[in-house]
This record gives structure tokens, C-alpha cells and sequence, in this order.
């Protein structure tokens, strides 16, 4: 009898190691993709692999609230670096028609932003990522006929190591930065 519970302890707290340690508010699967950086490079999901990364939706003719968005996320590259925290940053553009890699480019560069952990992401059609953050991410894009303003989420997803979404924040207010950098820490 104690042999059988001691066999079946020691299962249990191997079973429980071989859980996912990333637990947020939910667990989106980030589909595979490949697609073109800010340097006219491929760029695709297997790149991120075993990091942790923090996506985002602009697009460079935005009025209203990617500017603010990519000056955040400039802020929370900073915040990422001045913690130590080995982290990826990945803005998908919801209007590549217009975003070509050398325009997303000076557009983050423009807002403070460097390229060492921080990819700009284009290359495909509206439709493709306007399926691509619908099904990784459940965000909408809407791109409204006669108007050059694409409709899209404000958030950042954190995504985990293994390529699951698993926290929402409001990428227009500066103070989630910080609590982005909080959670990474917390599940390093």
C-alpha cells in the first residue's frame, strides 16, 4: 500500500511538472506564419520560439491610436532591457498595402523604437491578417471602404514560450508597461 502511494505521489508531481507554467487570462494558439521584417527579411513564428514575446496591430497612417501605441511599446522595450528580460517585440501592420518594411521602419524609429528585439511585420494581404489576428488572437480587423483608418485592437498579447497568447493589456496606457515587464518576471 505505501509503495503503490509513493508510485502514485511521484506520478502526480510529474504529471504536474509536464503542465504548462504559463497561466494567464487565456490560451490562444499563435498560428504559424511567415512574413516579411522591417529589413525586408523573412520573419515567421519558429523565430520566437522558447521567448517570450508582446504582439501588437498598427499601421503607420493611424490618426488616432498607434502613435501612442508605438511610442508605448518603445517604452515597455526600454522597461524590458533595463530589467534584464530577454524579450521579443512583434508589430503586425493592418494595412500592408501602404506599410511597406522601410515605412514601418521609420515609423518605430520615428517613435523611439530600436531593432534588436523589436520586429516590424508585413507582406501579406488584408484578409490574411485580418484572419490571422482573428484566429491567433481573437483581435478584429476592419478595414471600412472609403477610409484610409484601419479598425483594429489596441492590445498587446503577451504570448508565452511555447506560442500561446495568454494576457490582454491596453497598449494605449503607458502604466501597463510596467505590469507587462511584472508578469514576464513573475513566470521566469
Amino acid at each position: 500500500m505505501k509503495k503503490t502511494l509513493l508510485v502514485s505521489l511521484a506520478l502526480l508531481f510529474i504529471l504536474v511538472g509536464c503542465g504548462n507554467k504559463y497561466e494567464g487570462d487565456f490560451s490562444y494558439e499563435v498560428q504559424n506564419f511567415t512574413f516579411t521584417d522591417q529589413d525586408g527579411e523573412s520573419f515567421s513564428k519558429s523565430d520566437l520560439e522558447g521567448k517570450f514575446w508582446i504582439a501588437d496591430m498598427i499601421f503607420t497612417n493611424c490618426e488616432t491610436v498607434c502613435p501612442p501605441m508605438t511610442a508605448n511599446m518603445a517604452r515597455l522595450q526600454k522597461q524590458l532591457d533595463d530589467a534584464g528580460i530577454d524579450a521579443e517585440l512583434v508589430s503586425f501592420s493592418v494595412d500592408p498595402t501602404n506599410d511597406s518594411p522601410e515605412v514601418l521602419k521609420d515609423y518605430i524609429s520615428e517613435r523611439g523604437g530600436t531593432f534588436d528585439n523589436w520586429h516590424a511585420l508585413t507582406g501579406y494581404t488584408d484578409d490574411e491578417i485580418k484572419s490571422f489576428t482573428e484566429n491567433s488572437f481573437k483581435a478584429f480587423v476592419e478595414n471600412p471602404e472609403n477610409d484610409d483608418q484601419v479598425i483594429h485592437s489596441t492590445t498587446f498579447y503577451l504570448v508565452s514560450p511555447d506560442g500561446n497568447a495568454i494576457k490582454g493589456y491596453n497598449g494605449q496606457k503607458a502604466d501597463n508597461m510596467k505590469k507587462i515587464v511584472e508578469d514576464i518576471q513573475s513566470m521566469n
